[in-house]
């Protein structure tokens, strides 16, 4: 039995690591700073298959074990957030069904990116993976972050999809990936990750009852408030949250910001070099935040682990779960 209702309506304070960094560093991070909410969060890009895989590996070690009931002893929930499609629809496939595969601008099925959101038999093998994922990856909330490739420009544009819109297609295969899990979990809820080619509301196709919204503005400008009249970058990601949460709705909501991510400040690019951390920013997005409704409030934390701490100090931890704290 998960704790899906509690875990919806708690207010949740979080931090985004990668599986290799959930070991005693963190833990003592975690533990000090407060935080209630920690995602475990493999590889981005063209290697998320590889990485998924590889922490599909990890959560069976005595050092997750150890990892994890040291949160448990916190009180501070677990989830787990991944860049899935690849997994859960292998390109291995697209030999032999070439139709579950996206349809490209130039009418070629292409086993890149994502799927067919008008192919069945591709939606149902989607349903089918999304359950075996989740029994891999149990959420003790509940709450379940499965998320598509993390590319932009990825859409079908076969007959069927071309009138449906990135997010259209991308709300037909999270309801889809729910559908799976709730084979598995029966209260099972998840997101729908409003993020790139995501980030405006769908428009034709509705959320099945358990998808909650995720927003992550990738494109904001961290070093100004998310809510800055003057800032282009920051307006163009915040014009799309009133339609978001008029069809999602405040419950379960979550940020998923970029205020701690120090890939992202590098350009996802090393050598470390120190995180640039605007605290006041962090303080008056997180207030603002919670105007809307978001109780739940988190932010990627990755290249902040031991070897940053090496090299640099402790990251900010404590003083960013202060800055987004009620």
């Amino acid at each position: 039995m998960n704790t899906t209702t509690k875990a919806t309506m708690e207010e949740k304070r979080g931090i985004l690591i990668l599986p290799e960094e959930a070991g005693l560093y963190w833990a003592d991070l975690i533990a000090r700073s407060g935080l209630n909410l920690v995602g475990i969060h493999p590889g981005w890009g063209a290697g998320a298959l590889e990485e998924l895989e590889k922490m599909l590996d990890f959560v069976k070690t005595p050092q997750f074990a150890e990892f994890a009931q040291r949160m448990k002893e916190l009180n501070v929930a677990i989830e787990f957030e991944a860049h899935a499609m690849s997994w859960l629809v292998p390109r291995a496939l697209f030999s032999e069904h070439p139709d579950w595969f996206r349809m490209d601008e130039s009418g070629n099925r292409n086993a890149d990116f994502n799927l067919c959101a008008s192919s069945p038999e591709a939606l149902l093998f989607l349903e089918t993976r999304s359950e075996e994922l989740a029994r891999a990856l149990p959420s003790p909330t509940g709450r379940y972050y499965f998320w598509i490739d993390d590319v932009t420009g990825s859409a079908c544009h076969c007959g069927n999809c071309r009138v449906l819109s990135a997010s259209d297609q991308a709300m037909i295969f999270y309801n889809h990936i729910l559908r799976g899990i709730r084979r598995f979990d029966l209260e099972a809820e998840h997101c729908y990750l409003a993020y790139q080619d995501t980030i405006q509301a769908p428009d034709k196709v509705k959320p099945d009852p358990g998808i909650f919204l995720e927003y992550a503005p990738i494109y904001r400008d961290s070093a100004r408030p998310i809510n800055d009249p003057d800032c282009p970058e920051n307006y163009k990601e915040l014009e799309h949250l009133p339609g978001l949460l008029r069809l999602f709705g405040q419950e379960g909501a979550q940020i998923l910001e970029y205020w701690m991510d120090n890939s992202r400040f590098l350009k996802w690019q090393k050598p470390l070099s120190p995180l640039p951390f605007y605290e006041e920013v962090i303080r008056r997005d997180a207030e603002y935040y919670r105007s809307l409704g978001f109780n739940r409030q988190t932010s990627f934390g990755v290249w902040l682990g031991e070897d940053y701490g090496q090299a640099f100090g402790e990251p900010p931890i404590i003083a960013y779960a202060r800055a987004i704290e009620g």
